[in-house]
């Protein structure tokens, strides 16, 4: 759905995106991580039609950036950080001015308003200023402008930047909810939980892409997979034992602790606990010592530093 080669953008001659090949399928929510300034919101106004690349070449929904932009922007919604709203209209009369702007009819204008506010619970505040709402509340109307057209690919700019939680856990499972229907989710956040709960796969981009696969796929090549199991009665032997195995690869002690290095936990911690077991230990709990998608993000960056 979302295609690019060597995507690249200059201002006054600095580049804001650098080279940018990625590829994106049909109903994947896409998580697009980065430092402020790393090129993310650029990257989603090149691949709307807002501003024409420098050089490179990108696609979104079959249509080609730069050839086909009135069939993008046709085909795709957008929710930025800081949505523009008419503050002195309604919700929706604000929402009717856009779906007109679609060129949608009278009665799809009226069922999709609906629909959405009714989505957001907003519909009993549907005729009341959104000058009045809380920034949750914009967020929504915003979110249901985005969505009005039906588009199948849909770019979100830190979509639950500066929201409360209760209002941020609303717009997530409403996030959630378009991804069981099938739509392309680009998302731009620092919001690295979110990511993790939403994404399918994320890219890390610094101006030029640093990494780009699945959170687990990530955590898994930057710090293998690791067994933590804590021993009641952990002694030096079975420290000494338990790194003889042939299929572990490292092993620490951190306390009452032993963290194991493997290949394959699923597999390998059976004989792991039984060669513990074997040799009197009392084990009071065997877990994955899972690293969060924020120490994998900062080590990636941290990798691109330059020298």
């Amino acid at each position: 759905m979302i295609r690019t080669q060597g995507l690249t953008r200059h201002f006054n001659g600095r580049a804001a995106v650098d080279d940018l090949d990625l590829e994106i399928g049909r109903g994947e929510v896409f998580g697009f991580l980065g430092p402020n300034g790393a090129g993310k919101t650029t990257t989603v106004r090149l691949l709307c039609c807002l501003i024409a690349p420098t050089r490179g070449r990108a696609w979104v929904n079959g249509f080609e950036v730069g050839v086909d932009s009135d069939a993008i922007r046709a085909s795709v919604g957008i929710l930025t950080e800081t949505p523009g709203l008419y503050d002195r209209l309604s919700a929706e009369r604000n929402l009717d001015i856009f779906a007109r702007l679609y060129g949608m009819s009278a009665s799809e204008r009226e069922a999709q308003i609906k629909r959405y506010l009714q989505m957001l619970d907003l519909w009993e505040k549907r005729r009341e200023p959104v000058g009045t709402f809380s920034k949750g509340m914009r967020q929504k109307v915003a979110l249901a402008r985005a969505l009005l057209h039906e588009p199948p690919v849909l770019f979100l700019d830190e979509p639950t930047a500066g929201l409360d939680p209760e209002v941020a856990k609303t717009v997530r499972d409403f996030i959630a909810e378009l991804r069981g229907e099938g739509r392309t989710i680009f998302l731009c956040t620092h919001n690295l939980d979110e990511a993790e709960r939403l994404c399918n796969r994320i890219a890390v981009l610094r101006t030029r892409l640093i990494a780009v696969d699945t959170p687990e796929s990530l955590r898994r090549r930057l710090f293998g997979r690791r067994t933590v199991v804590r021993v009641r009665n952990l002694a030096p032997e079975m420290v000494r034992a338990v790194a003889g195995l042939p299929f572990v690869q490292h092993v620490s002690q951190e306390g009452a602790q032993l963290v194991v290095d493997l290949g394959d936990p699923e597999e390998q911690n059976p004989a792991l606990v039984n060669c513990l077991v074997g040799l009197g230990a009392e084990v009071q709990f065997v877990t994955e010592l899972r690293h969060s998608l924020e120490e994998v993000y900062l080590t990636l960056l941290e990798e691109e530093k330059p020298a």
